[in-house]
């Protein structure tokens, strides 16, 4: 089975305020995306392909809420808490951080945690405290996991090596993968691959040869769980990456990313036909 995933990180701002969505009012932007994929998506079956769509918080209501009954689109948060209530315990002292059981109240069943942004951000916070350990990041993480997994939620766990630690990316994803999943039910995560060195304008992206040398890895490391790409898959590289046997599947954000920037879903619905033709795979959205 593929894995398709969506990252719409702050996507709902609109283009007047300096942000990407012409596609919507905000309060109606994560209703707007669910009727635009799910109907169309209803052509892959359920052994064929996962669809996880990671909302900004403010949204997942009215996007849960505009799933019909049959809907393939499975709703996701970005991140969860490291800790959560529970029976006889903290019943909601969690001011300004988002639990993982409050994520699945509002009808997440997926969480995306790792990002390369959410690195970025703990790493900052760690340094202005003064803290050296690189693996604190990790073991951070670890405990997020370990709180969506114990809340029901499956997990996305992005890992990946910076242009500084590209000489030493084994020892870097190691590390990333052995703390980040540590005492935790691997059967509930995916990993995703993100080459955070290339991230941005003007940075060459991995080739084939890369990315399937990686993912190989993440394998053996892993004892073969599932790898996505997480670089971007894209209308450009979804060929290229349907036609590496060790990537199950990809991370999109944009749709396009010149003149009118943003995300629409009739581009993704293509990037994903364009994938799903280019692999195995050979049905198609109609």
């Amino acid at each position: 089975m593929k894995h398709i995933y969506l990252n719409l990180k702050r996507f709902d701002i609109p283009a007047e305020d300096g942000g990407v969505n012409r596609l919507a009012p905000t309060g109606e932007w994560g209703a707007c995306i669910v009727k635009g994929i799910q109907q169309e998506l209803k052509s892959y079956g359920a052994d064929e392909a996962e669809f996880a769509v990671y909302f900004p918080e403010a949204h997942i209501l009215t996007a849960a809420a505009a799933l019909d009954q049959e809907s393939p689109v499975r709703i996701g948060c970005q991140s969860v808490y490291r800790d959560d209530v529970s029976q006889g315990g903290n019943f909601g002292a969690f001011t300004a951080n988002r639990t993982a059981k409050a994520m699945r109240a509002l009808g997440c069943c997926s969480a995306l945690i790792g990002h390369c942004e959410e690195r970025k951000d703990k790493a900052g916070i760690l340094a202005e405290a003064g803290v050296k350990d690189t693996a604190a990041v990790n073991r951070l993480l670890n405990k997020e996991i370990q709180a969506a997994v114990a809340a029901g939620l499956k997990v996305l766990y992005c890992i990946g090596e910076a242009a500084e630690e590209q000489s030493r990316w084994r020892e870097v994803l190691k590390e990333q993968l052995t703390l980040g999943l540590d005492g935790v039910d691997k059967s509930q995560v995916v990993i995703a691959y993100e080459p955070v060195w290339a991230i941005g304008p003007g940075k060459t992206p991995p080739d084939q040869d890369y990315i399937a040398m990686i993912a190989s890895y993440v394998k053996e490391v892993t004892n073969g769980m599932d790898v996505v790409y997480g670089g971007g898959l894209k209308s450009d590289n979804a060929k290229m990456l349907a036609s590496i046997p060790e990537i199950d599947g990809g991370l999109i954000a944009l749709t396009r990313f010149s003149g009118d920037i943003g995300f629409y879903p009739k581009e993704y619905l293509e990037i994903i036909r364009m994938y799903m033709r280019g692999g195995r795979q050979t049905r198609s959205v109609s």
